[in-house]
């Protein structure tokens, strides 16, 4: 029957793939190129590694990639892991969204996810001269995933709604997650349905880009499949060291694209993270305080960098164009009192607004950032000192003043996310003032920082700018 010769035919090309993409995966595990899973934005194996709710975490994975364009040559790539498994919203790397149903075996997510794919910004290869820029897309999407103990199968829709490609993809996934001790390993098998709009946009060629060694191509609607084997490593309660190899086959019209390799692309992760909350919370019940911190700050002139600021080798602020922030931070403890050590750990959500001087319109940002306290200094019994660090992620309405005129007069693009640092020194109030009723109110200096891990993140535009803001505050616990 024809319907017995189809699935007959199904099955071989199937097998077939697999094959390569075995073949292709072991390979991986010596070569230091990265995988197209991360380059086209499936991240998830690698990155939903917190499993309780309330828990967050901080990491970083760098990878290399030979470039899946023609003569795109090797590139590397940092990847900043910002976490959070929360009751009802999530944050995992490059993806964000709310939990729409988590009943432990089934669970529905609205999402929101930065595409890592595109062209390079830093370095064109010579096969993309002349065309217009693919930049990365924003998706909005709708995942199911249903978890059984043979293993998790997952499904997700994803639409283009930045206006970039306009596309649509439909992704099917299995990993099975096996565990021994500090072990862990996921292997994983998918599936990607994209469709013409998503694959021309960023593996065709349009006519008025064509050249004589460089044919207009539109590759349409295809299917690429990823297989992976995705690992952890708990070093600690708290840290683990994460890993990955993995190929991706890129649809065979792709691959006839005048720009695109024609070959199976492997990848190697090598990575780690900082679990704030994964396993147990110390000291961070439900009757917790609940941290508000207002600051005021202005910009810093060009050339005071972080590090001199911290150092005290430069203080100054901006005298020609000078802008400013207001904000607001509200956090709530994670960590109190680490093994026993005067540390602490507390998560903060930001809202900052930018006052541009009519430079150019104002704006306000998001941070959502993890900060350390510590306070063991041999005075703090008479008068509370905390030295905090912040680190996390910022997203902007549109790039501060001084980040997009720094960036025009360098010639290189912006990027509304940044990597976002929160260094502060503070002092109690109450007690210089002797007040107990002020004990947990905080008078401080900072930093606003933002920056772009020195253009080497393609999750943060491979932007090398960034912006400091002098600010101080006035801190409080409710």
């Amino acid at each position: 029957m024809p319907s017995d010769r189809f699935l007959m035919k199904s099955a071989r090309l199937l097998k077939q793939r697999l094959q390569q993409l075995l073949g292709a995966g072991l390979a991986a595990a010596g070569l230091l190129a990265m995988t197209p899973a991360l380059a086209l934005g499936e991240l998830e194996p690698l990155t939903n590694i917190l499993s309780v709710p309330g828990s967050a975490g901080l990491g970083v994975v760098t990878h290399f990639e030979h470039s899946a364009y023609r003569d795109g040559g090797n590139r590397y790539d940092v990847l900043p892991l910002y976490l959070y498994e929360g009751e009802r919203f999530f944050l995992h790397a490059n993806r964000g969204g709310v939990k729409l149903q988590d009943a432990g075996d089934q669970r529905f997510d609205l999402f929101i996810e930065q595409r890592l794919e595109g062209f390079p910004a830093d370095r064109l290869p010579a096969s993309l001269t002349g065309m217009a820029t693919r930049d990365s897309g924003i998706d909005l999407g709708l995942s199911w995933r249903y978890r059984q103990p043979w293993g998790t199968l997952q499904a997700e829709l994803l639409h283009d709604i930045g206006g970039f490609s306009k596309g649509s993809e439909f992704r099917l996934g299995y990993t099975y997650d096996w565990r021994s001790g500090p072990w862990s390993l996921r292997p994983s098998l998918s599936v990607a349905l994209r469709d013409a709009r998503l694959n021309n946009y960023y593996y065709g060629v349009r006519p008025g880009e064509a050249t004589p060694g460089r044919a207009a191509y539109s590759p349409g609607a295809g299917l690429n499949t990823t297989l992976g084997l995705f690992g952890s490593y708990d070093l600690s309660q708290r840290w683990r060291l994460l890993a990955g190899v993995s190929a991706t086959l890129l649809d065979r019209q792709v691959r006839d694209s005048p720009i695109v390799q024609k070959r199976v692309l492997p990848g190697v992760y090598v990575g780690a993270a900082y679990d704030f909350g994964g396993h147990t919370r110390e000291g961070a019940q439900d009757g917790s305080p609940t941290w508000f911190k207002l600051l005021y700050g202005k910009a810093t002139d060009d050339g005071c960098h972080l590090l001199k600021i911290v150092t005290a080798q430069c203080l100054s602020v901006a005298s020609v164009n000078p802008t400013s922030i207001t904000g607001l931070q509200v956090g709530k403890p994670f960590l109190q009192n680490v093994n026993g050590w005067p540390l602490d750990f507390v998560g903060y959500a930001g809202l900052t607004s930018h006052n541009d001087r009519g430079l150019q319109a104002n704006g306000v940002q998001i941070d959502l950032f993890m900060k350390a306290f510590y306070s063991g200094f041999p005075w703090s019994d008479r008068v509370k000192t905390r030295l905090g660090m912040g680190v996390g992620v910022s997203l902007a309405q549109r790039a501060p003043y001084i980040e997009a005129s720094s960036q025009a007069q360098a010639g290189k693009p912006v990027s509304r996310m940044l990597n976002y640092l929160d260094p502060t020194i503070d002092v109690s109030l109450g007690d210089l003032v002797g007040s107990r009723a002020l004990k947990d109110t905080f008078i401080g200096v900072g930093v606003s920082h933002r920056s772009g891990i020195f253009g080497s993140s393609r999750l943060l535009g491979n932007v090398s700018g960034g912006s400091n803001y002098l600010y101080t505050y006035v801190e409080s616990a409710l």
